[in-house]
């Protein structure tokens, strides 16, 4: 039953052309990790005129937007990521990256919009007793050393706390408009291991002369294949993919020294430390039993994302009241992608939630993807929503 006390989407019926206008901007003037002068900025410049506070600088290009209204103490954090990624985008639509190799790919311009939205929504309606503070952070795609690790390393609990935190991905191959949740581990861990195997080079003709790092490698790859199949549990999931295998520069030649790229992703702990060992351990033996030497960097990357029970259930019943509990999917399957919003969620209790971005359409970090305008005003309501809730004045 929809309990009108709260944000409905056609409550921001009014919004929904200044929100394509501003998604349109962000799309169109992309920024990599790191570099996202501009687009805090632009932000920053809306969230005053709506009447924040805001907080520039948070970890570097991050910003945290507050506003508080009633009495109560209780807080919340909203998260919404705003770096593109280094594609030349092929959409060919009239809004297009203006920066060549720089491509809003992932729809981090939608999710900044969706929460600009709710911005506009809260500071219009003050529909909540507490404060809100909205998190919005630089450098998700860094895969490392992360926007979300800076802002923590920078304070942000400390200086915004939070009882909770929510945060939003679009998902392409889902409809339009239907909310995903689960609680517990969500996306995988996602670790990168480079290896460079150095042998002898030589002579083609002379094998014999040599140690093959070209031989060596397939061997370690091949025997890759058996990691997860004979090492993890059937009941757990993990993922263990070569991307690259680097070597020799001629076909008369045996080369020196080869090198292997690869993405491990796991979710849980346990997996992720059985993935480590036996990775280091097969490349070692592999390597010594042709004569070889292997030197293994093995990065960590973001850690699993786990949902609280709690918090995600909250999340799910805010989402049935705006849509309807036929466009929840839950539990929504485990997603083997990472994200760097687990960071959070190992500090404060809170949900990440799917969003559909349309069947059909391109997928994540495609040169063709892009964000559905639809969602806007739906995410800015249930962002809206979120928030009303949590920090309702007749809840304890």
């Amino acid at each position: 039953m929809t309990d009108h006390r709260y944000c409905e989407i056609a409550d921001l019926a009014d919004a929904k052309n200044q929100l394509d206008e501003i998604r349109h901007h962000i799309h169109q003037h992309p920024e990599l990790s790191y570099e996202e002068v501009n687009t805090s900025e632009f932000v920053a410049g809306k969230l005053a005129e709506w009447g924040y506070e805001v907080t520039r600088n948070v970890g570097g290009h991050g910003l945290v937007a507050s506003l508080k209204a009633g009495t109560s103490a209780r807080s919340v954090g909203v998260r919404a990521d705003m770096d593109a990624l280094p594609i030349r985008e092929l959409t060919g639509l009239a809004y297009a990256s203006v920066h060549d190799g720089k491509m809003h790919a992932c729809g981090h311009d939608g999710h900044t919009t969706v929460l600009l939205g709710a911005a506009r929504q809260l500071a219009k309606t003050r529909n909540f007793d507490g404060t809100v503070h909205l998190i919005f952070q630089p450098a998700e795609e860094a895969g490392s050393d992360s926007g979300a690790q800076r802002m923590i390393a920078d304070g942000l609990f400390e200086r915004f706390p939070c009882q909770a935190i929510f945060g939003l991905h679009n998902h392409p191959g889902v409809p339009t408009g239907t909310f995903g949740f689960r609680a517990g581990p969500l996306m995988a861990a996602c670790d990168t291991v480079k290896v460079r195997i150095v042998g002898r080079g030589g002579h083609a003709a002379r094998p014999h002369l040599t140690v093959d790092p070209v031989v060596v490698g397939s061997s370690i790859v091949m025997a890759l294949q058996s990691v997860v199949s004979r090492n993890v549990d059937p009941n757990e999931a993990a993922v263990v993919t070569v991307g690259a295998f680097r070597s020799g520069h001629a076909a008369n030649v045996i080369p020196e020294d080869a090198t292997l790229e690869m993405s491990v992703r796991s979710f849980s702990s346990k997996v992720r430390e059985t993935l480590e060992q036996r990775i280091r351990a097969l490349i070692a033996s592999q390597a010594d039993a042709y004569g070889a030497t292997a030197e293994i960097e093995f990065i960590r990357g973001y850690p699993v994302l786990i949902n609280s029970e709690a918090e995600t259930e909250f999340a799910r019943k805010v989402a049935e009241e705006l849509v309807g509990a036929e466009h929840v999917i839950a539990p929504f399957p485990p997603i083997a992608g990472s994200e760097d919003f687990a960071y959070y969620l190992q500090k404060v209790p809170g949900c990440f939630v799917r969003l559909g971005n349309g069947e059909g359409r391109p997928m994540l970090h495609n040169a063709r993807y892009d964000f559905n305008d639809d969602n806007l005003t739906i995410g800015a309501a249930f962002w809206t929503r979120i928030v009303e809730r949590f920090l309702a004045k007749d809840r304890a």
